[in-house]
C-alpha cells in the first residue's frame, strides 16, 4: 500500500534539499519547488510504475532505494540501474507524453517526491539551471549505459565483476572494502550473467588472493591492481 501525504511535508523538504538538480537553488526557490511536490511512501517490493504506464511525473528518491529494470520476452529481469537518495527517474516525462519502457520497484520502504510534468516544465522555464543539472545526469547515464553495453560485448564475466567492484570501491570511499549496493540476484542481472556464475567467480577471485568475502554483501579488496588485470 502506498500512502499519500500532504504537500510541503518534511520529506518534501528533504527531497528538495538533497537532490542535486534542486539543491543549488536559493531557499525561496527551493520552497517553490517544494510546494509542487507530492510525497508518497512505497513499501518494499511495491511497483512504483510498470512498463506501459503513462509517464507524466518526475520521481525523486528522498529516502530508500529503487531499482529500474526491464523484462525480456522470456520474463528474465534485466537491471538497468539502482536509485538512491537524491536520484530520480521518469525524466522523459519532461519533454513529451510518453509511456514507461521499464519497471520501478522499491527495494526498501521508500519515500518518493513526485512532481508532475506541467509543474516541472514551469520550473524549468523559470530556473534554467535545473535543466542543466538534468542534462548533466542524462550525460552520466548515457556514458554508464554505453560502458555497460561495451562490457557485455567484449569483457569476460570475471573482468565485469572486477571492474564493478573497483567502481563500488571508488564510490563508497572506503579504503579497501566494498559493500555491494544490490543483492547477488540483482548483480547477476546487472552484469549479464547468472547467480551461480557470480558466486563461482567471486570464489575464484578469493582463491587467487584478489578479494576476501567477509559477508554476503561485504567484500574486502586485497589486491586492486591484480584484480583489474583479471
Amino acid at each position: 500500500m502506498k500512502i499519500n501525504e500532504k504537500h510541503a511535508c518534511h520529506h518534501d523538504k528533504m527531497c528538495v534539499s538533497l537532490v542535486p538538480i534542486f539543491n543549488h537553488l536559493e531557499i525561496e526557490q527551493r520552497n517553490e519547488v517544494m510546494n509542487t511536490a507530492q510525497s508518497v511512501l512505497y513499501q518494499r517490493g511495491q511497483i512504483i510504475y510498470h512498463d506501459g504506464d503513462q509517464s507524466d511525473s518526475l520521481y525523486i528518491v528522498s529516502k530508500g532505494k529503487i531499482k529500474i529494470y526491464r523484462l525480456s520476452e522470456s520474463g528474465k529481469e534485466q537491471l538497468i540501474r539502482i536509485l538512491n537518495t537524491g536520484d530520480f527517474t521518469g525524466e522523459l516525462a519532461l519533454f513529451k507524453e510518453e509511456v514507461h519502457e521499464s519497471y520501478a520497484e522499491a527495494m526498501t520502504d521508500t519515500q518518493v517526491c513526485m512532481i508532475n510534468r506541467s509543474d516541472l516544465q514551469e520550473l524549468l522555464l523559470k530556473y534554467p539551471s535545473i535543466s542543466l543539472k538534468i542534462l548533466t545526469e542524462f550525460s552520466n547515464r548515457l556514458e554508464q549505459s554505453e560502458k555497460q553495453t561495451a562490457r557485455f560485448a567484449t569483457e569476460k564475466v570475471e573482468t565485469r565483476i572486477a571492474l564493478f567492484l573497483a567502481e563500488c570501491l571508488d564510490a563508497d570511499g572506503r579504503l579497501n572494502e566494498v559493500v555491494l549496493p544490490m543483492s547477488k540476484k540483482d548483480l547477476d542481472s546487472y552484469l549479464g550473467t547468472t547467480p551461480e556464475t557470480i558466486s563461482r567467480k567471486l570464489t575464484e577471485l578469493e582463491q587467487q588472493g584478489y578479494i576476501k568475502q567477509k559477508s554476503n554483501k561485504k567484500i574486502e579488496i586485497l589486491d586492486l591492481d591484480g584484480l583489474l588485470l583479471v
